[in-house]
């Protein structure tokens, strides 16, 4: 895939039903190994709840899924938790519901609904992102062509990763594969073939914080 969200920064979120606590915790993970440690450590952490339900989803295709009951009634916390993973497009990652009972059933569509609040409450607190491949391309250019080539990028929503200026200006930028082709036709015509594309390393990228970050 050329494009996948992805949990950037885990996160945790709580809601409240009918008296029980259902308490999220999201995490990126990049293999089963560290979704089962992730999932034992909460355990541990939350040894005195009556339930810690988990999920998760791993490969470029969302190709590995597991998913945990916990004591709930069968098909009524973890397979609804996974499911909203699947249906955000999330990509590696482990959730773990929490859940201290209340004191009153909620019968099994009320617990589907409740688990699958939490994980919704849990991914607000995440920051999540669109991970794409694309490629490194150092830009050379004279100060008298960097406007131009400036506003070109912006108009193609490029990003760029860092500008050093000297006595030329070399721009850092990170061009989406499906773009490669095009935009270099697009920067050399701006430039009138005077700019130096120099093309780098494949890599994965995301927009993070107003900028750029290699993944």
């Amino acid at each position: 895939m050329d494009k996948c969200k992805i949990i950037y920064r885990g996160g945790e979120g709580e809601i409240e039903e009918k008296k029980s606590r259902f308490i999220a915790c999201i995490l990126p993970v990049a293999s089963e190994e560290e979704a089962v440690e992730f999932i034992n450590a909460r355990k541990k952490e939350y040894w005195d709840a009556r339930h810690n339900c988990s999920a998760f989803v791993l490969g470029e295709n969302q190709e590995l899924t597991r998913c945990s009951d916990d004591g709930e009634p069968s098909g009524t916390a973890g397979r609804p938790m996974l499911e909203i993973l699947l249906r955000e497009g999330i990509h590696n990652a482990a959730v773990v519901v929490t859940r201290y009972f209340g004191g009153t059933l909620l019968g099994t569509g009320g617990l589907v609904r409740a688990y699958q609040a939490a994980v919704q409450e849990g991914l607000r607190h995440c920051t999540v992102v669109e991970k794409t491949r694309g490629r490194l391309l150092d830009i050379a250019t004279d100060y008298n062509g960097l406007g131009r080539l400036q506003h070109l990028l912006a108009e193609e929503s490029i990003p760029v990763k860092e500008i050093v200026y000297g006595q030329d200006v070399h721009m850092e930028i990170v061009v989406p594969e499906e773009q490669q082709q095009r935009l270099e036709e697009l920067l050399t015509n701006a430039s009138s073939g005077k700019a130096v594309l120099d093309w780098g390393e494949h890599c994965s990228f995301a927009a993070i914080d107003g900028g750029v970050k290699l993944l």
